[in-house]
């Protein structure tokens, strides 16, 4: 059995919980919670979303996306507005203003997380996890490593470019 500390999913996801854990640590004493953070950033991104149209965005099922819209309400973060077929979700002025403050604090701990890294080594790493999401969400059947002089050439059009993305 290989030793689960230096297999990449564990050491993926430990860092994935840890930065939820102090991100959350953080924005306790601004009275949001990362699930609440997380519907004002979509809804930032995509406003007027409708339920059915958040609950994906945010994995959840619709009751659950209807539960902390709510919540939002009553915080006055967030306003329904019905439109035509169905209702639509808009941030108010102050989740806007609540959207940057939190964005600050989620920026501080990627920044505290990569802190012992120089700039090269996280730019190396914003793109190598570029790559390993591109992969996953295209969906595509990538052969193992033993295989790897099969697609060594499609990896080679897909280095990141000066901005840390991914050329097409």
């Amino acid at each position: 059995m290989p030793n689960t500390e230096e297999y990449i999913g564990v050491v993926l996801s430990d860092v994935a919980r840890l930065l939820r854990t102090e991100f959350d640590r953080r924005v306790r004493r601004l009275g949001i919670t990362r699930a609440q953070w997380l519907v004002l950033t979509r809804l930032h991104r995509r406003p007027g979303a409708s339920h059915s149209e958040l609950a994906e965005m945010m994995e959840v099922e619709k009751a659950t996306a209807g539960r902390m819209i709510d919540r939002l309400v009553a915080n006055g973060w967030v306003e329904r507005r019905s439109e035509p077929g169905e209702k639509r979700v808009y941030l108010t002025v102050e989740a806007e203003r609540v959207h940057k403050r939190i964005w600050r604090v989620a920026e501080e701990t990627v920044e505290t997380a990569l802190a012992d890294l120089s700039a090269r080594e996280s730019k190396q790493l914003f793109a190598l996890l570029q790559r390993v999401k591109e992969t996953l969400v295209s969906g595509a059947d990538v052969p193992a490593k033993g295989a790897a002089g099969r697609h060594s050439a499609s990896r080679a059009s897909r280095r990141p470019n000066g901005n840390g993305r991914i050329a097409p």
